[in-house]
């Protein structure tokens, strides 16, 4: 959600699907950042261009749900071959 009005940008924040999800991806992304080498380099990455912590985690929330629900498509478990370029989409 932008919080923007005239020539004055805010901040933006995140709203709307389901909480329980979000509270659950949220802190499985905090322990993803710092046990699985695909989202903590790519969190690392992010925040060395700049982005600050929570832009960066919210981001590697995206990523991980994306990468999870590749498995769950697929029916097949975690492959790190499959995920080993950390900058990648």
């Amino acid at each position: 959600m932008a919080n923007d009005s005239g020539a004055s940008k805010g901040r933006r924040r995140i709203q709307g699907g389901r909480f329980d999800v979000r509270r659950v991806l949220y802190m499985a992304t905090l322990t993803a950042c710092r046990a699985n080498p695909v989202i903590k380099a790519f969190y690392e990455h992010l925040i060395a261009a700049g982005k600050l912590p929570k832009v960066a985690l919210v981001a590697c929330m995206r990523k991980l749900l994306t990468m999870l629900n590749a498995m769950v498509r697929s029916n097949k478990p975690w492959d790190s071959s499959l995920h080993n370029s950390p900058l990648g989409a």
